[in-house]
């Protein structure tokens, strides 16, 4: 089993971490290098269409569903 690694961004002016796992990662890496975003910048805009969901479920969740093939995340600008 994977342990987690954690990355820290600023969201809304806040210090924040998220801690995943490296394949969760590794396809967000993915989903910010189709949408030219940095790691920051994807999660920023996680952040803004998350919702009231958690912040490292919904990196899960979007992630999923990535790898599942909806791109919908990549027409969404907030």
């Amino acid at each position: 089993m994977s342990s987690l690694a954690k990355r820290s961004v600023l969201l809304s002016g806040h210090a924040t971490s998220v801690a995943l796992e490296p394949e969760f990662w590794a396809v967000l890496d993915a989903i910010g290098a189709e949408l030219n975003l940095g790691r920051a910048g994807l999660l920023i805009r996680i952040d803004d269409w998350r919702g009231r969901r958690p912040l490292a479920s919904a990196c899960r969740v979007l992630a999923l569903q990535w790898a599942g093939g909806d791109r919908s995340f990549a027409g969404d600008p907030t």
